[in-house]
């Protein structure tokens, strides 16, 4: 892990690039139904990783498809951060009370599936043992920023029979797309306003 001086050092840098979790709350987005995510980053071996999960195969919604642990908002919550966080939890494995919620990104609605995702970024500690829900995750993923930005590229994908052609991640068997691609190219945006 960085240094306690470097990992508090990220952690300001990141409060001045990322959205206020209220501000971002407060952005009205499209959609018919309000979802959160977490964007899980912790530094090892000097470098920031980011956490995904692989969604099983057989989900009715994005199945198969690489996302942030996160999904639609219950009736009794009444802040999107909660959500996050409790989704979390209960897809990963990640209690709560070990996750650092610094800032938010910029809310962005799903295509197909109709929802307003606002996705909050959290610092934990390397080297958790997950435990993803047997119901929703087929896997855990952990990748590191150099790897993820140099997996980038606009690719021609065809989705229910529709091409379409959008901005993508690949890495080795992994593809990330979609509204977890935006969400990912906006942490990269403010993450490489960092260094300049």
């Amino acid at each position: 892990m960085a240094a306690s001086a470097d990992l508090q050092t990220f952690r300001d840098a990141l409060r001045r690039v990322l959205l206020a979790p209220d501000d971002a709350i407060a952005i009205a987005v499209h959609g018919r139904t309000d979802a959160a995510v977490l964007v899980p980053l912790y530094f090892d071996g000097g470098e920031i990783h980011v956490v995904f999960t692989k969604r099983r195969d057989d989900l009715r919604r994005h199945a198969g498809e690489i996302s942030f642990p996160g999904g639609r908002r219950e009736p009794d919550e009444n802040d999107l951060r909660a959500t996050a966080l409790r989704e979390s939890e209960e897809e990963i494995g990640l209690p709560a009370d070990v996750v650092e919620i610094v800032g938010a990104l910029q809310p962005t609605p799903t295509i197909a599936t109709g929802y307003a995702v606002y996705p909050f970024v959290g610092l934990i500690d390397p080297g958790r043992a997950w435990v993803p829900s047997a119901a929703e995750v087929a896997a855990v993923i952990e990748l590191s920023l150099p790897q993820l930005a140099a997996g980038y590229g606009r690719r021609r994908l065809t989705r229910r029979g529709i091409p379409i052609r959008t901005d993508s991640y690949v890495i080795g068997d992994h593809m990330i797309w979609g509204a977890t691609a935006r969400i990912l190219a906006d942490l990269l945006d403010r993450l490489g306003a960092l260094g300049s």
